[in-house]
């Protein structure tokens, strides 16, 4: 059974049951944007390490660039996380844009950032994710549906080929795709 999410009451695309950590790494959409593509990603730091500090540090730009120096100059973020055990967390809201596709394009449009909403799962290229993550995820898709004309849900590696390859071969598709599922580049 999949969990039920909220939107918070007079915030501007905060869920409810999402712990806020607020990263610095966004700014306002372009004025008429719309809304209507996820980007889903999996990220863990250090790599292969799930449930530490590390992508909270990533988000809010506190890495050590002594152990992280190449990680610690990105400027980086996400709307959301969801950990291993299905807790989310939110970094930015929905209205903002996050920082998370760089330099993308889906259907013809470029700057993916400017009219989606970017999921990150916590994990890595080679182990599966876990249930609770889909079904928070499964959870979260139904709840951006029911606010925004959201048309595709994609992976990093379908707006950016060639240069990144998240969620990876390890995502499950299928699992999602009775919700909402990618119709094209």
């Amino acid at each position: 059974m999949t969990a039920t999410l909220t939107w918070a009451a007079g915030a501007d695309g905060l869920v409810c049951e999402a712990q806020l950590q607020a990263s610095p790494n966004c700014d306002p959409r372009p004025r008429g944007e719309r809304i209507d593509l996820v980007v889903l990603h999996f990220i863990s730091v250090p790599a292969g390490s799930f449930g530490g500090p590390g992508i909270l540090d990533l988000f809010g730009n506190r890495l050590d660039p002594l152990l992280y120096p190449e990680l610690a100059r990105l400027r980086v973020s996400a709307h959301f996380l969801i950990r291993r055990d299905g807790r989310l967390i939110q970094f930015v809201p929905c209205a903002m844009r996050a920082w998370h596709a760089g330099a993308s394009r889906w259907n013809g449009r470029e700057r993916c950032n400017d009219f989606s909403i970017g999921i990150e799962l916590e994990g890595c290229p080679d182990r599966s994710f876990e249930e609770a993550q889909y079904l928070k995820l499964s959870a979260l898709l139904m709840l951006l549906r029911s606010r925004y004309p959201i048309r595709d849900v994609v992976g990093h590696e379908h707006v950016a080929p060639g240069r990144k390859d998240d969620p990876g071969p390890c995502f499950d598709w299928p699992r999602i795709g009775g919700i909402l599922f990618a119709d094209g580049v």
